[in-house]
């Protein structure tokens, strides 16, 4: 058998940015020797001699040529001076930037490794080099940012959705299995449970697909210019016989008309949808829910209030962080997944708009409160 003994050749390693400013500083450097020498012979001497002549020293005399050399000797001396200390301040000055430089970018390459093996709380200090490297600086400390909480949030995501699935599947195995082992029996009683718990992980699945095609931004909606108050009383229809099954009141007011607004129909009826859906979950009976539109220079205002359960102060940042819950176990007990008001709050953004809640405190209502870019060359 043939063995291949052949050595690879090594690759040439390229110099580095330090090596090249100085290489390019010597270059400058000598082009610029050159060129001053080059003048220097061919144009100084000729305006000297004029110059002689003018003086009245005869053309051709020993004077004439004793000055000339003179002048030589003097232009040479102070042009190799000046390109001598001129080259020596050059590199010097360029060795000590190539030396901070090199530190800069090798300071982000290490960062830059340390970010693609996982370490997101990795900052590179200011380079203090310029706006150009201070831009590059914070543009990566904004990158490192921006990972290390998607980073977090995916973490809490996959916990999130595991805890969520984990409830239900655990209530159907478990009934599936006393089923099987006798305890139980297919009675209206335990197929109710089986189907409940079935519609509970369908409901989340088509909530969380929701959320992930909202959070695609711009693309996820079709926009086109409607009138609000006819999307608003859809969605509000549609969500009457619910409020009247828990007997909470749901009353619709309206500036009419409204300036037209530039959304996806189906998307603006998703997010009133959800706030309605928000607010019935934490209005007991008897309560009030209230949704009122109203124009304001270039934005209509859309907002859903009720007299509720109300929300905390410390509560109020997270309302629309997915799976956030003021009270876990209210929640739950609702068959909320938690995620309503983040997709409301996607689909919002989406379309150019801004979502806010607000709050007096438990027990005291809360408002939910969507602003939209409006059309401004009509009335």
């Amino acid at each position: 058998m043939r063995t291949d003994t052949s050595i690879q050749p090594r690759s040439r390693r390229s110099p580095g940015v330090g090596a090249r400013l100085l290489l390019a500083q010597a270059l400058v450097l000598l082009a610029g020797g050159a060129t001053t020498g080059v003048v220097a012979v061919i144009v100084g001497p000729p305006l000297f001699r004029e110059h002689l002549n003018r003086a009245g020293l005869p053309h051709s005399s020993n004077e004439q040529f004793h000055a000339e050399e003179a002048y030589r000797y003097a232009t040479a001396i102070s042009i190799a001076v000046a390109i001598g200390v001129a080259a020596l301040t050059a590199l010097v000055v360029t060795w000590y930037f190539s030396r901070r430089l090199q530190h800069s970018i090798a300071e982000v390459a290490s960062a830059a490794t340390a970010v693609a093996d996982g370490r997101y709380d990795i900052r590179v200090s200011p380079l203090r080099l310029g706006e150009d490297f201070a831009n590059l600086s914070r543009a990566f400390n904004r990158m490192s940012e921006r990972l290390e909480s998607v980073e977090t949030t995916r973490r809490q995501l996959f916990g999130d959705l595991a805890h969520e699935i984990r409830t239900p599947v655990s209530v159907l195995k478990a009934y599936i299995e006393a089923v099987e082992d006798g305890v139980k029996t297919l009675d209206p009683e335990t197929v109710a449970v089986l189907n409940d718990q079935a519609s509970r992980l369908v409901r989340f699945s088509d909530d969380f697909a929701a959320l992930a095609q909202a959070e695609e931004g711009p693309g996820a909606v079709t926009p086109q210019w409607i009138d609000p108050r006819a999307a608003i009383v859809t969605t509000v229809s549609a969500a009457a016989d619910r409020y009247a099954q828990k007997d909470v009141a749901l009353i619709f007011d309206a500036a009419n008309p409204l300036p037209e607004v530039w959304v996806d129909p189906l998307r603006l009826a998703q997010v009133i949808g959800n706030l309605l859906d928000n607010a019935l979950r934490h209005t007991p009976a008897r309560g009030r829910v209230e949704v009122d539109a109203a124009a304001k220079p270039g934005e209509v205002i859309i907002t859903v209030g009720d007299n509720g359960d109300g929300i905390a102060a410390e509560h109020l940042p997270h309302v629309f962080e997915r799976f956030y819950r003021a009270d876990v176990a209210r929640d739950r007990s609702h068959g909320g997944a938690g995620i309503g008001l983040a997709i409301a709050k996607a689909l919002t953004e989406a379309h150019g708009g801004r979502i806010t809640a607000a709050s007096r405190g438990p027990g005291m209502g809360s408002t939910f409160t969507i602003e939209l870019p409006a059309r401004t060359d009509r009335p």
